[in-house]
């Protein structure tokens, strides 16, 4: 992990994606494509700070909140809008693809 993603986990989940945008990254250290899609998970974080809320969940730790969310291969990442799941995401993806799904569901800049 770094600074710019949080760890989830079973416990505080509902929590951590109950306001705002919530990119949620279900994942595994023995997942090859999720050691892949990291480092664009990791600048999605880093470019969208202020915005989206970027979390990492073991699913191996936390079978639970995998199985509630049906994830069934890795990684998929599960994009949130005020605890509701708005965008499933199964497989790597290159960062524009992932991007285009999450784009339209950040807060939009106010007209000055």
């Amino acid at each position: 992990m770094s600074e710019n993603t949080v760890v989830a986990t079973d416990a505080a989940f509902d929590k951590l994606v109950a306001k705002g945008v919530t990119l949620v990254d279900f994942w595994a250290t023995w997942c090859g494509p999720c050691r892949q899609i990291a480092p664009i998970v990791e600048q999605i974080a880093l470019e969208n700070q202020g915005n989206l809320t970027v979390a990492k969940l073991d699913v191996d730790q936390n079978g639970n909140t995998a199985m509630k969310y049906g994830v069934q291969s890795i990684p998929t990442l599960i994009l949130f809008k005020d605890g509701e799941p708005v965008e499933r995401l199964v497989g790597f993806r290159p960062k524009e693809s992932l991007m285009s799904k999450i784009r339209p569901h950040l807060p939009q800049p106010a007209n000055s």
